[in-house]
């Protein structure tokens, strides 16, 4: 069903709450990475620029006890904020009450307000009483008081159910709706699942299988092909009665990888050759094989006869969704699989290719093809949950068109 969208809000002079995804990296009280900011300017730029007052609000990390604030404060992404838009960002340092509400009274149309961490309200008096993430209901209904309409631009936290993103949206009936970059990751991930154009190819990694068991099921339905890598390949060999010798494998897993495996038919693709280590590091002893592998040693990359297996299977592609890497990508010398598919996922100049998840994000940005892809997804938890064919809070509380 279709959504409403900013561009059908009426915006001028009116208090437009914002719900975005600023939860950034920050040390010693300066932004790292700020990707996730940048993510959500063209959304702010056009609500100012139609005459609303962005009041914005966002989730840092997790707060369990008081002694969490401090380090979690959104007061250097104001800053960075600020800096971005090239205009003064008046930050908040309160989730609610006079000092608030006064600024908010306080604002002119074009102006920009971020309000403090909203997971702040996760604990109280000492207490961690989970107002936010637990979606309190009279804290959602208080926040969407203190504006008019409601925009959420947070695909991160859409498969989460709290006050700041649901509970907004559903005391504002009518009045909800998605920014431009939801709006994008609803388009692309949901016409990649839902109405693909084909061949299309799901490439999936990552450690476990359980982390990926509902995304495997779903896609078999929908992908023409499942690409496996990562340690979850390894479960899979087991299932299959290849030896695996210290790789990982999730032992309470093997019957289900067996069933998949019978469902799936030549559909899953799995590695046909793995780089192996004596020891899970970056400087161990490693060797190619195929096959079995030996006691002693664990698969921690694909091989490069997978490599090329890989790239045959996405050579013809018109939709691609990837989501986890093939390897230990964090170590560099079992990163080359997961480099490597990247590097030929920049080439496909003829399909749609969406990316999500941290490692496969990090892979296509080291490799400077991000901006050859179609789409890279903002939110991996969010993206994995709508690839399982699950129904998102944070999206079916936007009011419908």
């Amino acid at each position: 069903m279709a959504k409403l969208t900013v561009e059908d809000l009426p915006l001028e002079g009116k208090k437009v709450l914002m719900r975005v995804d600023f939860n950034v990296p920050i040390k010693d009280g300066v932004v790292g990475d700020d990707n996730r900011i940048v993510a959500a300017l063209p959304t702010i730029k056009y609500v100012i620029d139609h005459g609303g007052r962005a009041i914005l609000f966002s989730h840092l990390g997790r707060i369990k006890k008081e002694e969490d604030k401090p380090g979690l404060s959104l007061r250097p992404v104001a800053e960075r904020l600020s800096n971005l838009l090239n205009k003064p960002v008046t930050f908040v340092p309160v989730t609610e009450g006079k000092q608030l509400e006064d600024a908010i009274d306080n604002m002119k149309n074009g102006d920009v307000l971020l309000v403090q961490n909203t997971r702040y309200e996760d604990v109280k008096d000492g207490e961690y009483v989970k107002r936010e993430s637990g979606n309190d209901p009279e804290l959602g209904k208080y926040w969407a008081s203190l504006g008019d309409v409601f925009v959420n631009d947070a695909f991160g936290t859409a498969h989460r159910k709290h006050a700041s993103n649901v509970g907004i949206a559903t005391n504002m009936p009518g009045k909800a709706a998605a920014g431009y970059l939801m709006e994008k990751e609803i388009k692309f991930l949901g016409d990649a699942v839902d109405n693909p154009e084909r061949p299309f190819v799901a490439i999936l990694g990552g450690a476990k299988v359980s982390d990926k068991i509902g995304v495997i099921d779903n896609l078999l339905d929908k992908a023409d092909k499942i690409i496996i890598g990562g340690g979850m390949a390894y479960t899979f060999y087991a299932a299959k009665g290849i030896k695996v010798g210290n790789s990982l494998v999730e032992k309470d897993k093997i019957d289900v990888a067996k069933q998949i495996l019978d469902k799936a038919g030549d559909k899953l693709v799995l590695p046909i050759d793995n780089v192996v280590a004596d020891k899970f590091n970056n400087d161990a002893d490693t060797k190619v094989v195929e096959g079995d592998i030996d006691d002693g040693w664990m698969a921690l990359d694909i091989g490069p006869k997978s490599v090329e297996e890989f790239k045959n299977v996405l050579k013809d592609v018109k939709t691609v969704v990837w989501n986890g890497p093939m390897g230990v990508f964090e170590m560099p010398n079992f990163a080359k699989g997961t480099l490597e598919i990247g590097k030929f996922l920049g080439t496909l100049t003829d399909a749609t290719t969406i990316v999500g998840g941290g490692d496969s994000t990090a892979a296509v940005k080291e490799l400077g093809v991000a901006d050859k892809l179609t789409h890279i997804s903002t939110g991996g938890g969010a993206s994995l949950t709508y690839l399982e064919g699950n129904e998102l809070p944070g999206i079916a509380a936007i009011s419908d068109k």
